[in-house]
């Protein structure tokens, strides 16, 4: 038993990858999924937990099977995910409902929440650190008033991480970094705030135990065995939100320290000491780390790895077919004709996500700005450019603001995910952040940060800073082109100003927001 797995739960996709002891990548499964809106419900995004179970087992035998290992090798395992995802389990710890991360259809709840209980947003968020915005409470509430059936049969909570967890080893429970998205918790203390439910009318014991992440939780079940061909004897250990874990998986475990994770949604994170206080104005949320002492200041950029493969699938037909000769990804292809596009794009201006406004966010409707009829000017490669610099750009507007709450200096970024195997997306990054840019040899950080918590549950590390500090090596480096960064500080300017514009016309109702927070 030398390997250990993880399990990664993301908003687009669910992979099982493989490490050994040494925090080297040996294998990985990946099935995409999606997150289909519930019919009739507004704004909603289920969570099909039956089909994606399916996923999970699949990637798991995939995994092995192409590692060419038995369920024996497998020493221990853990699972990450999305965070804000929740399930709902009756007492026999039965699924009964389940919804992912962005599911905003609580938007009367958010309302009457605000409107019936006067600062009560203001008062979680000084506790939480979260808003109602992706919080768990809204969601629970529109259960209660339009499914009470399914209501009453709730017996306990879990995150989609957790729920993986818990389909292995028959154990309901939660950690602070993955459970602290909802909202119903205390980044002081690390654990569920009932009373913030028994406060607005909820139930207030359906709260599982927490633990911390590298807490073992058992052993995978007889019946799970016999599905995914894992061993009775393989341990399961709590884990923790993507971010979090991500964080850990790039070495990012010391107050000060910053990282960009790039995947489906980018993430800003800050590490902090957990009495630091979340800002006055409510617009960056603040998370549980899962190192206990941390909590971590977070921006979100919406979207931006899905908008490229929005653009990917729309768009670049030919280039999918001249990669597909080529022998490459289409990605590395599209990045090597972008990088002979000029900095600045030729001034277009993608929008798609804001900055993060976490008191009132909403966004614009997804558009490019500046577009030309000139074909050497606008094109396939100038627009995917400028996909690129515009999620470096908002990515460094929400490091100002942390900046700003935290007075953090911030003059080297870890950069990680997806995004981060782009050798023009990383100097992009360094360019418009005017900081230092560092990438991991293992990019997917989030399956190796789970792969740590596996590791610390049987005692190969001893904790999960112990575990970064031996795992993480680094592969290469980009330093900042500083008069690159003149160019970006004032499109960055320009596209603050183009993006109040655009929210003006979602206020007029001319154009349709591309995702608003309920209760907005």
């Amino acid at each position: 038993m030398n390997y250990l797995m993880a399990i990664d739960a993301g908003t687009g996709s669910v992979r099982a990858v493989i490490f050994d002891m040494s925090g080297n990548q040996i294998s990985v499964a990946q099935k995409e999924w999606t997150h289909l809106e519930e019919e009739g419900v507004l704004n909603s995004m289920s969570f099909d937990f039956e089909k994606n179970w399916f996923l999970v087992c699949e990637c798991i035998k995939e995994s092995l099977k192409s590692a060419n290992l038995s369920g024996e090798d497998i020493a221990a395992l853990s699972a990450t995910s999305m965070r804000e995802g929740i399930v709902l389990y009756d007492k026999d710890g039965n699924e009964l409902w389940a919804v992912a991360n962005v599911d905003a259809r609580a938007d009367k709840e958010v309302r009457y929440l605000k409107e019936n209980f006067k600062g009560i947003e203001e008062e979680f968020y000084k506790e939480s650190g979260q808003t109602f915005a992706l919080g768990a409470i809204p969601r629970i509430l529109w259960l209660k008033n339009n499914r009470a059936e399914i209501y009453e049969r709730v017996a306990k909570i879990s995150m989609i991480g957790d729920w993986i967890l818990a389909r292995l080893s028959g154990v309901i429970a939660t950690d602070p970094s993955n459970g602290g998205t909802t909202g119903i918790f205390s980044l002081k203390n690390r654990d569920w705030v009932s009373e913030m439910a028994a406060k607005v009318g909820l139930k207030d014991d359906i709260f599982p135990k927490v633990l911390e992440v590298g807490t073992l939780m058992g052993s995978v079940t007889k019946e799970t065995s016999k599905i995914t061909g894992l061993s009775i004897n393989t341990k399961v250990v709590m884990g923790g939100g993507d971010v979090q874990l991500g964080s850990a998986g790039l070495g990012v475990v010391e107050v000060g320290q910053v990282a960009i994770l790039g995947g489906s949604f980018w993430q800003q994170v800050v590490n902090i000491d957990k009495n630091t206080p979340p800002p006055l104005d409510m617009n960056i949320r603040v998370n549980p780390h899962v190192v206990p002492n941390q909590s971590q200041a977070e921006g979100i950029t919406f979207f931006s790895g899905l908008v490229m493969r929005w653009f990917r699938d729309a768009f670049c037909d030919m280039e999918k077919l001249e990669a597909k000769e080529q022998g490459v990804d289409v990605y590395a292809l599209m990045e090597a004709k972008a990088a002979k596009v000029p900095v600045g794009s030729y001034g277009i201006l993608p929008i798609f996500s804001d900055s993060m406004k976490y008191s009132k966010w909403y966004h614009a409707a997804p558009s490019f700005l500046n577009l030309s009829i000139n074909p050497e000017i606008c094109n396939r490669a100038s627009m995917f450019r400028s996909l690129q610099e515009n999620a470096a750009i908002v990515s460094s507007i929400n490091l100002d603001k942390i900046r700003e709450f935290t007075g953090i200096k911030i003059d080297e970024i870890v950069f990680a995910g997806g995004a981060s195997k782009g050798s023009l997306w990383s100097q992009i990054v360094a360019d418009v952040t005017g900081c230092r840019v560092k990438i991991p040899r293992v990019t997917e950080a989030t399956a190796l940060g789970a792969a740590m918590a596996a590791g610390v549950g049987v005692g190969i590390y001893k904790d999960i800073v112990s575990a970064a500090k031996e795992l993480v090596v680094w592969d290469r480096t980009y330093e900042p082109n500083m008069e690159n960064k003149k160019v970006y500080d004032e499109i960055k300017i320009k596209f603050q100003s183009a993006y109040e514009a655009q929210l003006k016309l979602v206020d007029d109702n001319i154009t349709t927001s591309m995702w608003r927070a309920p209760g907005l």
